[in-house]
């Protein structure tokens, strides 16, 4: 890793850790710019760099660090209700950056389609853990996390993406290569 892979991961992680603090309560699971940052990541660094941004991320938070939204951190919040949606992060970016190197749609149409298939294992993940902590059903934990979150997730996803292909634009990051 060279000395520019290692700022722009740290600026990665910068921008989710500000991105935490834009936070409105909605419940349970509080609005926040994260999925956007989350969409934008694999698109401008390319999936290793990003899933190595989302790992230092959730390592920072989970050592106490105040990087997690309300400016809080500690391993309990990976492990509590909405734990799972900070891991989906992980598994979302994971998914991708392999959507984004992998078939033979365009470049643009990976993009998308790789920051929409993160975002449903965001979901994914994070309804689960949250099924399991609160005991809840999972069409309960829908209703609660995710249901309200849709349409402003889809337009942070939008948002995100086209941000990342400018960013990667401006860096000279060369786009994925097809599988």
């Amino acid at each position: 890793m060279d000395s520019r892979q290692v700022a722009r991961c740290g600026v990665a992680v910068a921008l989710l850790a500000v991105s935490a603090c834009v936070t409105l309560p909605l419940g349970l699971v509080p609005f926040t710019l994260q999925t956007l940052v989350v969409a934008m990541l694999p698109v401008a660094l390319g999936g290793r760099g990003a899933l190595l941004a989302v790992a230092c991320y959730l390592v920072l938070g989970s050592l106490g660090l105040p990087v997690f939204s309300g400016l809080s951190g500690g391993a309990a919040h990976l492990l509590g209700p909405t734990g799972g949606y900070l891991w989906g992060f992980l598994v979302g970016t994971a998914t991708a950056g392999a959507v984004r190197r992998a078939g033979s749609l365009p470049q643009i149409a990976r993009d998308y389609l790789g920051a929409a298939l993160s975002l449903l294992a965001v979901y994914a993940v994070g309804t689960a853990q949250l099924c399991l902590v609160m005991g809840v059903s999972p069409t309960a934990a829908l209703l609660m996390a995710v249901v309200p979150f849709v349409g402003p997730d889809a337009a942070k996803l939008l948002a995100g993406v086209a941000a990342g292909r400018r960013v990667r634009a401006a860096l000279g990051v060369r786009p994925a290569p097809r599988a």
